[in-house]
């Protein structure tokens, strides 16, 4: 499936979207929106015939409780009320404790990293594919920034993801961004990374800017994107042809120029 260039849809920019040349599609926080209530001009967007893809960020796959059902179903009503061809969520945990542990329910309201050893893939995997069952369309998973490593991992990124889609058949998205976040932080080698994966399942590809202090890189969607994140998409690029590229913006948004300036690059 080819989708292109694309941005992620927020309010802040949705008039400079809607009106700007090159767009091929747009990616929205899944629990963001209503499927009965959806934001007029992202309605326009799919009136013109432009793809909108719910990508969640709350499902926490890599958590050991299984998916919950209502989750599910509120991103099974996404996908549906968009048309989407694909929805997307995150290889991370994001919440622990509760009735099966001595602990209350904690939601820690981050993108935290899955330890990347053989007990955790087999819990991953096995949540993904409840999750494969309860959704309308193909799953696409994505890779995360982080600032840490767990002691005792297995596996290296790739690795990981790669037997995760041997085993599940779920897609990839790669976030290049966050390959050149693990690069800051971890020492991992964005490189040695794209030679693992399987690149034949890349459902699609994002690109983010960020900053680094005190040796500490900063995956802040706030920020241009920074010329070593557009030399591992150009990496990326070498070895496969993304179906779709998109430019993630959260916060300090800038004008319509500099955002056709950053699709552009």
């Amino acid at each position: 499936m080819r989708l292109g260039t694309g941005i992620g849809w927020r309010p802040e920019i949705a008039e400079a979207v809607a009106g700007m040349p090159g767009i091929d599609w747009v990616e929205v926080v899944a629990e963001n929106v209503c499927p009965g209530h959806l934001p007029e001009p992202l309605l326009r967007l799919r009136e013109r015939g432009v793809t909108v893809i719910p990508h969640g960020v709350s499902l926490g796959l890599g958590g050991a409780d299984r998916p919950d059902e209502a989750r599910l179903r509120a991103l099974a009503e996404r996908a549906e009320a968009l048309g989407a061809p694909l929805v997307t969520e995150h290889i991370a945990f994001v919440r622990a404790g509760g009735p099966l542990t001595a602990s209350p329910p904690l939601e820690a309201g981050h993108l935290l990293p899955v330890p990347r050893t053989r007990d955790a893939l087999d819990v991953l995997c096995e949540n993904v594919r409840i999750a494969q069952e309860a959704l309308p369309v193909p799953l696409a998973l994505e890779n995360i920034a982080a600032l840490f490593s767990w002691p005792g991992e297995e596996m290296s990124e790739g690795e990981f993801l790669a037997e995760l889609v041997e085993r599940t058949g779920v897609r990839l998205l790669i976030d290049v961004a966050n390959l050149h976040t693990n690069h800051v932080n971890r020492g991992e080698d964005p490189a040695e990374a794209l030679d693992r994966l399987p690149l034949e399942s890349l459902a699609y590809v994002h690109v983010a800017g960020g900053f680094e202090r005190d040796g500490v890189w900063h995956d802040s969607h706030a920020h241009p994107v920074p010329r070593p994140v557009l030399d591992i998409l150009t990496d990326l690029a070498s070895r496969v042809a993304p179906p779709g590229v998109l430019l993630e913006r959260d916060e300090n948004f800038p004008g319509p120029a500099d955002l056709r300036r950053e699709l552009a690059a």
